[in-house]
């Protein structure tokens, strides 16, 4: 019965928990800028050692023009440690906040930008440490590591987060959940970020039409053959989701490109798709086709020990009075870098509600105690 003491000391917490994602909803921290997110992570520290006291030790990681990344030991009952991956980064720019304040509706839904992607999850993360010490439970040492870059794909923090992986028992990622019913993520699909430049001969369309050789007629070719490299069956998606070229309707295009999203289930998806980019040709020989991008992050696949780690979420759900699915979904995660490396790993461990990236972002606040207790599990769990 300890996981129904943590729910239920979690609901008696619940305004003051709502009191700390309001705190954090209403730091602005756009990926986008250092500024902001150097302040937000300042705010987002202190309010760590408010809630669970002075780490045992604190790293803090320099993010370059990205923000900066924080790593916080708290030594628990056991010899096991247990990471815990949090970003604090949003993809909402500066301002936002002014137009679309922190909100809680009657029907007890909170809104704001970031409340949902992830600022809720790093709250019930620093909350189920905190009712696991308060309740005396078992508890592996917690490694809490926070992100300011998770947003444009982790480019700095993606080295310290598979250095860190290594030694824990479980990488536990409290990205918001899937689905009215809050289900774990156990599958992430790859993100390849790819862009084509066409590189053709500029005329006057009017005078000196065919001395030109179109980029833009080129790209048009050539988008048609990127969309068919998508496939249903073997569930890879692929978007050109951005295009541009020309100076002027009455000139033969010189130079045109488009940037493509790549989505893969299964890492052999990556070289089949790789072969058919570098191969790209216009079909005019005047023209020159080039593919720049790569890889953003590699495939979450579920491995055995990941396996076990949804088992014991299954049974802690249970004991809990409640039924847990699991899920595939399309968007990628810092759980992908974890997943690629044969690690166990964990995901969709936030919040319960919808709108990520999206002005409908919100949590339903009721769902917060129940995911702070199984969060709480999980980490008993690892505590051996």
């Amino acid at each position: 019965m300890s996981l129904t003491r943590v729910e239920s000391s979690a609901r008696t917490a619940l305004p003051e928990i709502t009191g700390d994602l309001r705190r954090l909803v209403e730091l602005e921290t756009p990926s986008d800028d250092k500024e902001l997110l150097t302040a937000g992570l300042a705010a987002v520290e202190a309010w760590t050692h408010h809630r669970l006291g002075p780490p045992d030790e604190s790293r803090r990681y320099d993010g370059g023009p990205h923000g900066d990344m924080l790593e916080l030991l708290y030594r628990g009952t056991s010899p096991a440690v247990v990471l815990v991956l949090c970003h604090y980064d949003t993809v909402w720019p500066a301002g936002t906040l002014a137009e679309w304040p922190f909100r809680v509706s009657g029907d007890g839904r909170a809104t704001g930008p970031g409340v949902f992607d992830m600022k809720c999850g790093l709250v019930q993360a620093v909350w189920a440490l905190r009712l696991l010490r308060e309740l005396h439970l078992p508890r592996p040492s917690v490694r809490l590591f926070l992100n300011g870059d998770e947003e444009i794909g982790s480019p700095a923090s993606r080295p310290h987060i598979e250095r860190l992986s290594e030694d824990a028992t479980a990488t536990l990622v409290c990205e918001a959940s899937a689905g009215p019913e809050g289900a774990l993520k156990t599958s992430r699909k790859g993100v390849g970020l790819f862009e084509v430049t066409v590189e053709g001969v500029e005329a006057h369309a009017g005078l000196d039409p065919y001395r030109g050789a179109s980029a833009v007629h080129a790209l048009a070719e050539l988008v048609t053959l990127v969309a068919d490299l998508g496939s249903r069956e073997r569930g890879t998606t692929v978007n050109v989701g951005v295009i541009g070229g020309g100076t002027g309707r009455n000139v033969v295009a010189g130079r045109a490109s488009c940037g493509i999203d790549v989505r893969i289930p299964d890492p052999a998806e990556a070289a089949r798709v790789d072969s058919a980019l570098t191969s790209l040709a216009p079909s005019d020989p005047r023209v020159r086709a080039s593919v720049t991008g790569g890889w953003n992050r590699p495939p979450m696949v579920p491995t055995p020990a990941s396996r076990l780690l949804f088992k014991q979420a299954h049974a802690a759900a249970e004991e809990l009075g409640w039924s847990l699915r699991e899920t595939a979904v399309g968007g990628a995660s810092d759980g992908n870098f974890v997943s690629a490396l044969g690690r166990p790993v964990l995901d969709g461990l936030g919040a319960v509600g919808d709108g990520a990236h999206a002005r409908h972002e919100h949590v339903l606040l009721d769902h917060i105690p129940p995911r702070t207790a199984l969060l709480a599990g999980l980490l008993m769990a690892g505590a051996g």
